[in-house]
C-alpha cells in the first residue's frame, strides 16, 4: 500500500566553538591569541528524486540529524564543517511545519531542493577579540546551536489526468482499458483503497499519465471515510474526467453525484474550481437511450464536454482519450499546488532578532540572537561579560529596554541570566 503522509523530526548539526588559545613558541614572545574558529554545522536537506514513488522509506526511519561542525583549535585552525545530510523524496512531495501548519517547500521536479534546518554557524575563535586594549582575550564564542523540526510530508501526485466520481462507477475499468495498469476490480465499494497509476500511450501524442482516485463519499472534504487522503491526489492533476454511472445502478442520480463530488473538491481547496473537468456518462451499456440523451444535453449545457462510454465493452473511450490529448497541451504541465506567498522558506530564520516584554517587573529579553549570544559568554570572565554587553548595547537591546522606561535597579533576564540594570 502507497503511504504518502508521514511525520518526521530532522535536527541540524551544531556548531563547533571556537577555541581559546595563545600562541606560545620559544623566540616568539607575546604571541597573542591564536585561537581558531569552530566549523558549520550540516544542513537537513530534502531533495525530490523520480526514482522513488511514496515514502514508505520514513515508515522505519523518523529522525534525522546532521553531524556538527568541529570545534577550533590553536594556531589559527578553523574547525572543520559538517557534511550537509540530505534526504531524498518523492517528486510531487510537499513539507509543512507541524508546529505551525505552513507549507514549508513544494518538491514538483527531479532534482528540486529545500533547507530544512540550517546547520549552525561556528564560533569565533579568540583571536577575533583582540583589540589595542584587550591583547589577550581569554574567550571565544561557541557555535550556534542545532535547529530542532517536526515536519509533515505528503506526497500529491503529479498525475496529467485524474479520475474523480463515486465508488463503482467505472474508473478502475477505464484505467485497465486504457493503460498497463492493473487495479482490482469487483463491484463492491471501495475496491480501490489507495490511487492506482498508469501510464496512457495514444496515437501520436506524448504520453501522459492517468489516476484512478478512490471514490470519493459525502462529507469527504470535511475527513468523512478517507476523504483528505484520497482528495490531496486530486490537487495536482492537470485534467479531471468525471466518472458517473449514467444507468444508476444503485439507485443514486448521476446529476445529484456530480454536484455532489463537486461540493466535496470545492470545499476541500477553492483551487480545484479552476480545475478544467470533462464528463464521462458511463456504464452506457445498462442505460436506456432517452435517458444517456438527456444527460448528455444537461452537462454540455453546462459547459462540460460529455462523452458516452462503457469502459467494460470500451464503448467510446477513444472519443475520451482524443479529448484529452487535444485538452493537455493547453494546460499548464505541472501546476503548483501552493502560491509564491505560501511557500514559507526557512520560517526559522523569520523569528525576530529579539523581543523584550515586561512582567511582574522584571524585563525578559529573547529571541535567537539572544539565544545565541548567552550560549557564547562565561559570566565568570570579565572580559567576556564586557563584550557581551557592549553587543547588547549595539544592538539595540539596552535602547529597546530604556523605551520601555526601564530604570536603574529593575531586574533585567536575559535567557535565564538576571541582573540589575543601570546606566
Amino acid at each position: 500500500m502507497i503511504t504518502d503522509r508521514v511525520e518526521i523530526e530532522v535536527a541540524s548539526g551544531k556548531g563547533g566553538d571556537g577555541a581559546v588559545s595563545f600562541r606560545r613558541e620559544k623566540f616568539v614572545p607575546n604571541g597573542g591569541p591564536d585561537g581558531g574558529d569552530g566549523g558549520k554545522g550540516g544542513d537537513v536537506i530534502l531533495m525530490a528524486d523520480d526514482a522513488l514513488n511514496n515514502l514508505g522509506s520514513f515508515k522505519f526511519k523518523r529522525n534525522f540529524r546532521a553531524e556538527d561542525g568541529k570545534n577550533g583549535s590553536s594556531n589559527k585552525c578553523s574547525g572543520k564543517s559538517a557534511e550537509d545530510l540530505v534526504i531524498k523524496v518523492p517528486v510531487g512531495t510537499a513539507v509543512f511545519d507541524r508546529t505551525t501548519g505552513r507549507v514549508v517547500c513544494d518538491l514538483t521536479e527531479s532534482g528540486a531542493s529545500c533547507v530544512v534546518a540550517k546547520g549552525g554557524r561556528g564560533g569565533n575563535g579568540n583571536q577575533h577579540y583582540a583589540t589595542s586594549t584587550r591583547q589577550a582575550p581569554s574567550f571565544a564564542k561557541s557555535g550556534d546551536p542545532s535547529v530542532v523540526r517536526s515536519l509533515i510530508l505528503e506526497l500529491k501526485l503529479l498525475a496529467d489526468v485524474g479520475l474523480v466520481g463515486f465508488p463503482n462507477v467505472g474508473k478502475s475499468t477505464f484505467l485497465s482499458m486504457v493503460t498497463n495498469a492493473k487495479p482490482k476490480i469487483a463491484d463492491y465499494h471501495f475496491t480501490t483503497l489507495y490511487p492506482n497509476l498508469g501510464i496512457v500511450s495514444y496515437k501520436d501524442a506524448p504520453e501522459f499519465t492517468l489516476a484512478d482516485i478512490p471514490g470519493l463519499i459525502e462529507g469527504a472534504s470535511q475527513g468523512a471515510g478517507l476523504g483528505h487522503d484520497f482528495l490531496r491526489h486530486i490537487e495536482r492533476t492537470r485534467l479531471l474526467v468525471h466518472v458517473l454511472d449514467a444507468a444508476s445502478t444503485e439507485g443514486r442520480d448521476p446529476k445529484e453525484d456530480f454536484d455532489t463530488i463537486n461540493n466535496e473538491l470545492f470545499e476541500y481547496s477553492d483551487k480545484l474550481r479552476e480545475r478544467r473537468q470533462i464528463v464521462m456518462l458511463n456504464k452506457a451499456d445498462m442505460a436506456d437511450e432517452q435517458t444517456l440523451r438527456e444527460l448528455k444535453e444537461y452537462f454540455e449545457g453546462l459547459g462540460y464536454e460529455t462523452f458516452v462510454t462503457s469502459a467494460a465493452l470500451s464503448m467510446g473511450l477513444t472519443d475520451v482519450l482524443d479529448c484529452i490529448i487535444r485538452i493537455l497541451p493547453e494546460i499548464e504541465k505541472t501546476p503548483l499546488f501552493f502560491t509564491e506567498d505560501e511557500l514559507v522558506l526557512h520560517t526559522f530564520e523569520e523569528e525576530a532578532e529579539f523581543t523584550v516584554a515586561r512582567e511582574m517587573g522584571i524585563y525578559f529579553v529573547e529571541g535567537p540572537m539572544i539565544k545565541r549570544l548567552t550560549g557564547s559568554v562565561n559570566i565568570d570572565n570579565y572580559e567576556s561579560m564586557a563584550y557581551f554587553q557592549k553587543v547588547l548595547r549595539n544592538k539595540g537591546v539596552f535602547a529597546e529596554l530604556e523605551r520601555m522606561g526601564i530604570k536603574d535597579g529593575d531586574t533585567v533576564n536575559i535567557e535565564g541570566f538576571e541582573f540589575e540594570y543601570y546606566r
